[in-house]
């Protein structure tokens, strides 16, 4: 399947988006990757491109906080992470909605379907931002994330979002523990949770590639 990328400006900051042949007389999937800490959108691009979807719109947004060196994260860790996971989720909310906007330029009136997906600390923001942020979500996969140090950890529950978390019994830098409580967590606000344990370390796979995609297709 044949993708262009093309680097867009979205929010004030660079975003890589790409399209493969669009049917807009069906629905039209945006899947949104989150990249890592302290890393950027073309780490992320170098597995979704991977991906085998139909009818979708891939969009790879650069983190908002300057991590140096022209690396970036989602928020700061330290005494002020929820102050900046709050102003992710505002940054989110912007992008989501620029993108929409983009689209509904070319597509006119296709039904646009948000889907998120992420590693590490985009893992982490793919499921904060399906859990706090405010557009409709649909699907979301987490690899090897977690939960962040949220600023409301009471917020009322939403519309539930269907979920697929995979974390490694191997993973150094994300314990297993770690993520297994981030998916729990989920569950207990209602959500529906796919949890998927497998023996690899911290890192995306060509399994987890798979699993991504055929959990997508099933929406």
């Amino acid at each position: 399947m044949a993708i262009n990328y093309n680097n867009i400006e979205l929010n004030g900051k660079k975003a890589i988006i790409g399209e493969s042949q669009l049917d807009p007389s069906f629905p039209v999937n945006l899947l949104v990757g989150f990249h890592g800490a302290d890393s950027t959108p073309e780490n992320i691009l170098i597995h979704g491109n991977k991906l085998s979807l139909e009818n979708t719109v891939f969009l790879f947004p650069e983190g908002p906080v300057n991590a140096g060196k022209g690396l970036w994260s989602w928020w700061q860790d330290g005494p002020r992470q929820p102050d900046t996971v709050l102003e992710f989720i505002e940054y989110v909310n912007a992008v989501i909605d620029s993108a929409h906007k983009h689209l509904n330029l070319i597509l006119s009136e296709t039904t646009i379907t948000t889907n998120l997906w992420g590693f590490s600390q985009g893992g982490a923001a793919s499921l904060v931002y399906a859990l706090l942020g405010n557009k409709p979500i649909n699907r979301v996969v987490s690899i090897c994330g977690f939960l962040p140090e949220l600023p409301d950890p009471s917020a009322p529950i939403k519309t539930a979002v269907t979920f697929l978390g995979i974390y490694g019994s191997n993973d150094g830098v994300v314990p297993s523990f770690l993520a297994e409580f981030a998916l729990e967590e989920i569950r207990s606000k209602g959500h529906l949770v796919t949890i998927k344990e497998t023996p690899q370390g911290h890192e995306i796979t060509s399994e987890n590639l798979t699993d991504l995609s055929d959990f997508l297709k099933s929406s």
